[in-house]
């Protein structure tokens, strides 16, 4: 009978990791932590985008009152506390912007209704509201 020698298998019987076993694991740890923060980082973002404070606007009529003025009517619901700003832009008949600003609302009511003068730079035909935010 011949002796055959044994080897034990790598990472049994108090045989150490080797050095690819050992940053594969590193990868999978740091992997699994970065998942969990980006899982935590889109709930904070969901919570605030649905607890934030709501301003909401909408454009009744515009008229187009000089070759470079807008008058808008704008009305602006919100929480009677909170502050923002509504977005209002023009656009001449080829398209291109002729006009954009933002109007202030801070008044402590919860709707307002306001007719906005939109200073263009040439002859306006459209009076759009891009958005309202807080703050």
């Amino acid at each position: 009978m011949t002796a055959v020698s044994e080897k034990a298998p790598e990472g049994r019987y108090g045989h150490s990791r080797s050095a690819d076993e050992r940053a594969d694991h590193k990868l999978k740890i740091a992997g699994g932590v970065l998942g969990v923060l980006f899982l935590l980082m889109v709930g904070w973002f969901g919570y605030d985008y649905v607890s934030g404070t709501k301003i909401s606007g909408e454009v009744i009529k515009f008229s187009v009152v000089s070759d470079s003025a807008v008058e808008v009517h704008l009305e602006v619901r919100k929480d009677a506390d909170a502050n923002g700003y509504c977005t209002l832009r023009s656009q001449a008949e080829d398209g291109e912007e002729v006009g954009r600003r933002d109007f202030r609302f801070d008044q402590d009511t919860g709707r307002i209704d306001k007719v906005l003068t939109l200073r263009t730079k040439a002859r306006g035909t459209s009076a759009e509201l891009l958005g309202c935010h807080s703050g």
